[in-house]
C-alpha cells in the first residue's frame, strides 16, 4: 500500500530545497523526489528524521489512504 504525503509542501513551507532536506536526513536527492512523488514509501527512521528537519508531526506529513480509493 502506498503512503499519501504533504511532504512536497511541508518542504517548501520551511525553505527548504529538496537537496537541503536530503542531506538534513542522510539520503539522497533522489530518495526525496521518490517520496513527494508516491513512488517510494520512507522507513519510519526516515519519516521521522524528515518530520524533525521540517518541524512537522509525522502524521501531517504521510497518511494511509481512505480505505477502498487505493488497491491494497
Amino acid at each position: 500500500m502506498r503512503l499519501e504525503n504533504a511532504l512536497r509542501q511541508h518542504r517548501r513551507q520551511a525553505g527548504l530545497t529538496q537537496q537541503q532536506l536530503a542531506e538534513a536526513c542522510g539520503v539522497t536527492r533522489q530518495t526525496i523526489i521518490a517520496v513527494e512523488k508516491g513512488r517510494f514509501n520512507p522507513s519510519v527512521a526516515l519519516a521521522l528524521r524528515m518530520s524533525r528537519h521540517l518541524g512537522t508531526p509525522v502524521h501531517e506529513l504521510f497518511w494511509l489512504p481512505v480505505e477502498g480509493s487505493e488497491a491494497e
